[in-house]
């Protein structure tokens, strides 16, 4: 008897959607990736070679690949303005749902995912956080919560993208929500888990500046900015993005506790080479995010696939997705405004607090 497989369509081919698709098509043994679609005829020549031959029909059309025969499940990966009208889509045709980060760069709208995901209970619907699925990050997860640094207090994470002299960041800032929707989103998922997913936040400040693409402020955003988080139980998180690092991609994460810290990549390295030569000794470190967090990427797919097939709970509670866009796009507002955001314990924007 041949083991059920979760047959699986993928919408959008770009960067990060060709990752997805050859992530369930060739390392998810218990996924079968039958479809995928793009409205773009570059990335639909791509596909041809590259899905098409090994059984994967291809739609220009996301609407018809919803209707794909035993279609179960669909990974968004897409446009992030499209992000939440292709999951809701997906939902209203009783698919299983792994959508790319962030939902949507709006409260509201990623809201309503959540809104058409509660009507719909049976079905597994996800926000793919990928540094939840990293070996390191889980590993720290579980040394703070078997108490080896005592209470967690501070959290400092950054998420730093290598300098792209092509300029790709200031048409992209167009649509990406701004640095902290975009960037920091990770680093504010991390800090709801290793805080706690009831942790409630007082204020948020931030500060940022155009120091390589002054064309970001156009579109109201920066390439470098920094951001303060508040709790109401006095804990804090201090978050860092980038656009411009010269070596490379530079995502560290710093938990510190009561009686120790955790560290992960504060060393980036590629792999394990050490090269000597005549400037001295040095290592490579990845280049792009992808090149970090590959294998989270993977066993987020056959986790996500794992779900499906056995009705399992999730990894990620997709409430905390409208939570982590809430706390971006306040930390945005705030860099823009310069002025500090509170919030009452209810999660509503409060003035009262500034008095």
């Amino acid at each position: 008897m041949t083991a059920q497989r979760l047959k699986i369509g993928c919408a959008g081919l770009g960067r990060m959607g060709k990752r997805h698709a050859l992530n369930f098509l060739e390392r998810t043994p218990r996924a079968e990736l039958v479809a995928a679609s793009s409205p773009d005829p570059v990335e639909l020549e791509w596909a041809k070679t590259h899905l098409e031959p090994f059984g994967v029909r291809l739609y220009q059309n996301y609407d018809d690949m919803l209707k794909h025969e035993g279609l179960v499940a669909v990974v968004v990966a897409s446009a992030t303005a499209v992000h939440a009208e292709q999951a809701i889509k997906a939902i209203e045709a009783d698919k299983h749902v792994l959508c790319e980060k962030p939902i949507s760069t709006s409260v509201e709208v990623s809201q309503s995912v959540i809104d058409a995901a509660a009507k719909k209970p049976h079905l597994k619907v996800m926000c793919g956080f990928s540094r939840r699925f990293d070996k390191s990050y889980r590993d720290a997860y579980q040394k703070m919560q078997s108490g080896a640094i005592g209470t967690a207090s501070v959290l400092r994470s950054q998420t730093c993208d290598k300098l792209d002299p092509s300029g790709f960041f200031v048409a992209y800032a167009e649509f990406s929500g701004g640095i902290f929707v975009d960037c920091s989103i990770h680093d504010i998922d991390l800090t709801l888990w290793f805080f706690g997913d009831d942790c409630k936040v007082k204020s948020v400040s931030a500060v940022g500046i155009t120091a390589v693409e002054p064309d970001l402020r156009k579109h109201n955003d920066r390439d470098n900015a920094v951001g303060l988080v508040e709790f109401y139980d006095g804990r804090m998180a201090f978050f860092y993005a980038s656009r411009m690092m010269a070596a490379g991609q530079e995502d560290v994460t710093e938990i510190i506790g009561t009686k120790g810290k955790l560290a992960v990549n504060t060393q980036p390295a590629l792999n394990h080479v050490n090269i000597y030569d005549e400037s001295g000794l040095r290592r490579e470190i990845p280049q792009t995010y992808y090149d970090r967090f590959e294998y989270a990427f993977v066993t987020e797919a056959n986790e996500f696939s794992a779900a499906c097939l056995d009705n399992t709970a999730l990894p990620i509670d997709l409430n905390n997705a409208v939570k982590a866009v809430r706390i971006g796009a306040a930390l945005q507002e705030s860099m823009i405004t310069q002025k500090k955001i509170f919030f009452d314990e209810d999660g509503n924007r409060s003035e009262l607090a500034r008095l």
